[in-house]
């Protein structure tokens, strides 16, 4: 079973590795305390190794790329004007699952979270906690969920009577799932994700929830369900964060016993995550014996190894809303790094800030292990950063007051999709990505 380290000493510390048994017993840790995979599950690893990557094309010495970080000030403008006209008074919510939520129409927002609370009766200053375990029973299959549909793939919203698309799609039809009990295991209570559930989860479920045909078909429907099956036993596994039971919204207890005067970090919440939900993801690369989920090789860094935990990343980020609502306060978010996906890193290749040396790089699909994509996407990450500075000078905002997550959702995320449209009919990102469901 795996053991989740609590934090070394410091309740909420950005390191959460432990010596020694967790207080629910000795189980065996996925990364041991001293293992050197342990250094790369930290949004300090993503950083610093994304920016070595963007020395190496800086200097000159890829092959794949080039640097253009003059055209910083051109992204950062239009990213600007993409959030005064989608949020005036510049009260940016954070980049997260929620907005997807709220699809409804175009200017429209349908809060059906509250509306869910409010038939569960769940609105009360009394409930805020199991508010927040079912939300975070909720967001975390949905987030598991959200890579890549496809350009031909729809859901009709019973709700709004729309037709949504990508990840507004996905996000509505998940949540749909969740409120009709399809994660859960106890009769007569259909709003809780539970491991026993999960893992019994297989794509034909997957592909009548969201509506999936002939005519319809959604990228990935095997990797999908995969995916939540293997959340289920891991989580099953893992009693220490999840409970037993294991229920996916015990996490909120297990961060809350590791905040510190209500407090908790942003990067304690993210390596928990990462350690905890670890074995989760496809082994793809491995250090000593440990899957690292979301990293891949570039010859940039010392140990040829970079990593960019997106899907992790956006769970952490889709997590601050029910953990606050819940009266934790969530600190140190600029641990945390953008999210190097097809809209923001759509919007940069489409800017120009990264210039393929090969004439012929978009006329072809890509892997996600191929190099000319780690490089891309390592580009995307030290981009994001200094778009990010950029926007908020325009803007006259602190970070403190307009972090990363707020310019991600105003935003740059936005801004690749409003870009993209006006290049190219239907807005697809600048050149295709094969995906298996489980990074894209």
């Amino acid at each position: 079973m795996n053991e989740i380290p609590e934090a070394g000493g410091v309740r909420g510390a950005a390191n959460p590795f432990i010596n020694g048994e967790d207080d629910a017993g000795g189980w065996a840790s996925p990364v041991p305390p001293g293992h050197p995979a342990a250094a790369l599950l930290t949004g300090h690893a993503v950083r610093t190794r994304c920016a070595a990557v963007t020395d190496h094309v800086a200097a000159g010495a890829s092959e794949l790329f080039t640097w253009h970080p003059e055209r910083i000030p051109a992204v950062a403008d239009y990213v600007a004007a993409t959030i005064r006209q989608r949020y005036p008074d510049l009260n940016v919510p954070y980049h997260s699952r929620w907005r997807h939520f709220e699809s409804g129409g175009p200017g429209e927002k349908l809060d059906r979270w509250q509306i869910l609370c409010e038939r569960g009766g769940l609105s009360g200053e009394a409930d805020r906690e199991e508010r927040a375990r079912i939300g975070i029973d909720l967001v975390i299959p949905s987030v598991l969920l959200d890579a890549g549909a496809g350009p031909d793939w729809r859901y009709r919203d019973p709700a709004s009577d729309l037709s949504l698309t990508r990840s507004e799609g996905l996000g509505v039809a998940s949540f749909d799932l969740f409120a009709r009990g399809g994660f859960s295991a106890q009769p007569g209570q259909p709003l809780r994700s539970d491991a026993e559930r999960l893992m019994r989860i297989d794509a034909s479920s997957i592909a009548t929830a969201f509506q999936v045909a002939q005519h319809n078909p959604l990228v990935g429907l095997d990797g999908r369900a995969r995916l939540l099956r293997r959340l289920g036993e891991v989580a099953q596994a893992t009693p220490a964060v999840f409970g037993s039971p294991a229920r996916l919204g015990n996490l909120f207890d297990y961060l809350k016993a590791h905040a510190s005067s209500g407090q908790i970090e942003a990067g304690f919440v993210l390596t928990t995550l990462l350690v905890a939900l670890g074995p989760v993801w496809p082994g793809r690369v491995s250090l000593d014996g440990v899957s690292l989920g979301d990293c891949w090789h570039h010859p940039a860094c010392t140990d040829g190894l970079v990593p960019f935990h997106k899907l992790t990343q956006w769970l952490t980020y889709s997590l601050l809303e029910p953990l606050e609502d819940a009266g934790l306060t969530v600190t140190g978010l600029e641990v945390l790094t953008g999210l190097p996906e097809y809209r923001n890193g759509g919007l940069l290749f489409d800017f120009e800030l990264m210039v393929p040396r090969d004439p012929g790089f978009t006329a072809v699909a890509h892997t996600v292990d191929e190099p000319v994509i780690v490089e891309w996407r390592a580009l995307t990450v030290t981009g994001l950063d200094l778009v990010a500075a950029s926007v908020r000078e325009a803007l006259g905002l602190s970070a403190e007051s307009f972090p990363l997550a707020r310019v991600l959702e105003g935003g740059t995320w936005a801004a690749g999709r409003r870009i993209a449209a006006k290049r190219r009919p239907g807005g697809p990102p600048p050149f295709a990505i094969n995906s298996d469901g489980t990074v894209f």
